[in-house]
């Protein structure tokens, strides 16, 4: 029997794009079809996937390889849901946006009905943060996700292995074959888990900085473009804003830390960044579907003060399992008893706490994991009591670590003493939002 790979020349196809050649969408189809089937084998997807590192992708190549991938496994159907709305993130520390900005959507008359990861390194995982929740339930069958969708605006599980297999198998290669940092190959990546999932509008928030992926602002609006322009051709409505991650968002970073740092946003009683950039994300999902911008921030600030948004967070927290009354008494979260401090060696200002370092620290405390299927303590992280830009005397709390019986203090107050940068005068001032790309 012939194999639709068989109708292309594998090594041909290589050849082609090792010699800068551009790919038809059919050899795409093709090639990574076959390779999902098993019917193309690891050693040539890893000279291809060489080859494009080397030699790159255009926006239709780009394009066409992330459907391909969207349509290698199962779609998702929200056509009977009402201006449906998804968010990615491309990773970052102390990144609790999530939880705060879907009942924010929900609030004002959009439908949320995505999937989300887990946290892998010093990048968090919404989906971790969520299971802080006792009881909350990321598995839910198709029908009861749908319906939730429908009722309360906003239903979150976590990735499923049928959607868009392409794209975990050849992560899984790019990972050990020093291909993951190439930038069709991350946007396709993103994009095609996006398309699969179904929603109408995307929005994405891509970080730029020394916590996140993307180092510079130009990498940045690269990827930026490259996804806003996947999503164009797919007949989506895509739109994206960079955000710094030199520093941690928000003052907590760690998964129960990070969720009470959440409600107190939902209660209109967040830190000024963190409150931002959710009113920011909102913004660009009402304004895609036509809202005036003025009149869609300011709806968007009403959610965190008239209960609408926090009460959206309830349900849907009740609705998969989990406990609402630690949503209404957040100190009920477990939270490691362990408490140890680093401090300001003289007098001056917070110059730079490096996102970096903070992420690496709750990953030594047990907050994160090196690998897939590990197992994470949720009750561990890291809070910053000053932020840079802050007055600080020989002494001063500057970062304060909880952490259980010990495990990995050491070794997270080495790397927060190494990223911690006092000065005798005070920086200027970091931009959040640093472009929009749409």
């Amino acid at each position: 029997m012939t194999s639709s790979s068989d109708t292309f020349n594998t090594p041909d196809l290589i050849r082609k794009k090792r010699d800068g050649g551009q790919h038809s969408h059919a050899e795409l189809q093709a090639l990574i079809s076959g390779y999902t089937r098993g019917e193309v084998p690891d050693y040539q997807i890893s000279a291809w996937l060489m080859a494009v590192y080397l030699k790159g992708m255009t926006a239709q190549e780009t394009a066409d390889l992330t459907l391909v991938m969207a349509g290698s496994g199962d779609q998702m159907d929200l056509g009977d849901l009402p201006r449906t709305v998804d968010k990615h993130s491309t990773g970052g520390v102390g990144d609790k946006t999530s939880l705060i900005l879907t009942p924010m959507l929900a609030a004002l008359g959009l439908t949320v009905a995505k999937m989300s990861g887990r946290g892998l390194a010093h990048t968090g995982g919404t989906i971790d943060k969520l299971e802080s929740f006792p009881g909350w339930t990321s598995e839910l069958s198709e029908e009861r996700f749908i319906a939730q969708a429908h009722d309360i605006g906003l239903a979150l599980v976590g990735q499923s292995k049928d959607l868009a297999p392409a794209d975990g198998k050849l992560y899984a290669l790019r990972d050990v074959t020093a291909t993951v940092d190439c930038l069709p190959l991350i946007a396709s990546s993103i994009m095609s888990k996006k398309l699969a999932s179904g929603a109408h509008t995307v929005v994405l928030d891509v970080k730029v900085g020394a916590g996140a992926f993307m180092k510079t602002l130009d990498d940045g609006r690269a990827l930026a473009r490259a996804m806003v322009d996947i999503g164009t051709h797919a007949s989506r409505l895509v739109r994206a804003v960079l955000t710094d991650m030199d520093t941690p968002l928000g003052h907590l970073a760690g998964n129960s830390l990070e969720v009470q740092e959440a409600l107190a946003t939902l209660r209109g009683e967040g830190p000024e960044d963190l409150t931002e950039l959710c009113v920011a994300l909102a913004v660009e999902a009402l304004a895609a579907y036509g809202e005036d911008e003025a009149a869609a921030e300011a709806r968007a600030r009403a959610t965190l003060h008239d209960g609408s948004a926090l009460a959206k967070f309830r349900a849907f927290v009740e609705a998969q399992g989990g406990n609402p009354a630690l949503v209404d008494d957040p100190n009920l979260l477990d939270v490691a008893p362990g408490r140890a401090e680093i401090t300001a060696p003289s007098a001056g200002f917070v110059d730079r706490i490096d996102a970096l370092s903070v992420g690496r620290a709750v990953l030594a405390l047990g907050g994160g994991r090196e690998r897939k299927g590990e197992a994470i303590d949720h009750g561990v992280g890291v809070e910053l009591v000053r932020k840079p830009g802050e007055a600080v005397a020989a002494g001063d709390v500057v970062l304060r670590l909880y952490h259980r019986d010990g495990r990995g203090l050491e070794v997270a107050q080495r790397l927060l003493t190494e990223g911690l940068l006092i000065a005798d005068s005070a920086p200027e001032a970091e931009k959040l939002i640093l472009d929009r790309v749409f």
